[in-house]
C-alpha cells in the first residue's frame, strides 16, 4: 500500500506539514510514501505533471485536502495510467464525498432532506416546498458554511421564501466557485452532545475519535453503531468517517458521511493511531 500525501507548496519534495506526521507514521510502519501537488490537481491542470513523483505500483490510499469529484477522477487516472490504483475509485469518492450519493442508504439515521441541482432561486423553492414546514440546515452537495450559522446555514422557517433565499444567497456569496452540485436543506434536528467521527474501511468501524472541530470533546454516553454497521457496509466504500452526534431524544444520528481521504484527523488521535487503522499491519 502507498500512501499519498499533498506536497509541501515551499519544498515540493516533503509531505505538507498538515500531513507530515502520518507520512512518517506510514513510513515508521514499513510504507511507502509519495507526494503530489495538490494545488495542480485541484485546479486541473498538468495532472500527469502533478503526480510525476509518485514511483512504484500498486493499491493507494490519498490523504489530503477536499477535491471536487471530477478533479478526483481525473487524479486517480492519472495515477493509474503509472501503475497506481487507488483503493478508492472517483465513482466511490463521489457517492461519499457528496449527500446525494448516500443519503438514500442512511435517510432512516439522518436528518430528512431534499436537494437541487444548481443554484436557481425556482428549484430551491420547490425543494423547501418539498421538505415541508418548519426549520432547516441550508448546505450544497458537500459542505456547510455552519461557522456562518445564521447568515448562511440555519434557515428558522421553509415557508419563509425570502428568508430561505436571503440564507442561499449568503451560502453562494462566501462558498464562491466552491460551491458543488446544488442546494442541500436537511431537517432542522436538535443534539446534545459534540460531533463524533467514526472510521470505516471497507465497512467496519476502524477507528472512533473526536470530531476536529472539538477534539478535546467527548460524548457521555458510548456511541451506538448496531443499527448503522449494516448500513454502512452496504454502501461498498473502501474507506469512510461518518460524524455521529446525539438527538435530544437520546438516539444518535448521521450528521454527515465523507469520504475517509479527505477527512481531517483531530489533533487528538495520534497519527500512528490513523496509520494503524487505515492500512493495517506493515507488508513482510
Amino acid at each position: 500500500m502507498i500512501l499519498i500525501v499533498p506536497a509541501n507548496p515551499l519544498r515540493p519534495r516533503r509531505p505538507d506539514e498538515h500531513f507530515a506526521a502520518e507520512a512518517e507514521a506510514a513510513r515508521a510502519a514499513g510504507f511507502q510514501v509519495a507526494v503530489v501537488d495538490h494545488d495542480a490537481v485541484a485546479r486541473g491542470c498538468d495532472v500527469h505533471r502533478a503526480v510525476a513523483s509518485v514511483s512504484g505500483t500498486g493499491a493507494a490510499v490519498y490523504r489530503g485536502w477536499m477535491l471536487r469529484s471530477e478533479r478526483y477522477a481525473a487524479f486517480a487516472e492519472a495515477l493509474a495510467e503509472r501503475g497506481v490504483v487507488l483503493r478508492t475509485s472517483g465513482e466511490q469518492y463521489r457517492r461519499a464525498h457528496e449527500l446525494p450519493g448516500w443519503y438514500a442508504a442512511l435517510a432512516a439515521v439522518t436528518p430528512a432532506s431534499v436537494w437541487t441541482r444548481g443554484s436557481d432561486q425556482a428549484d430551491l423553492d420547490q425543494a423547501r416546498v418539498a421538505l415541508g414546514p418548519g426549520p432547516a440546515v441550508l448546505r450544497d452537495y458537500t459542505k456547510s458554511m455552519k461557522h456562518y450559522w445564521d447568515d448562511a446555514a440555519f434557515v428558522p422557517e421553509l415557508d419563509d421564501a425570502v428568508a430561505v433565499w436571503r440564507v442561499a444567497s449568503r451560502f453562494l456569496e462566501l462558498r464562491e466557485d466552491d460551491f458543488v452540485g446544488g442546494f442541500v436543506l436537511r431537517r432542522f434536528e436538535r443534539f446534545t452532545s459534540a460531533e463524533v467521527r467514526t472510521w470505516w474501511v471497507n465497512g467496519d468501524c476502524v477507528l472512533i475519535g473526536p470530531h476536529p472541530d472539538s477534539p478535546n470533546e467527548r460524548p457521555s454516553v458510548e456511541v451506538d453503531l448496531e443499527s448503522l454497521t449494516p448500513m454502512i457496509a452496504g454502501l461498498g466504500l473502501p474507506f469512510v468517517t461518518v460524524d455521529l452526534a446525539l438527538r435530544a431524544d437520546g438516539v444518535w444520528r448521521v450528521i454527515e458521511l465523507g469520504d475517509g481521504q479527505v477527512s481531517d484527523r483531530p489533533t487528538t488521535i495520534e497519527p500512528e493511531a490513523m496509520i494503524a487503522a487505515l492500512l493495517g499491519p506493515p507488508r513482510p
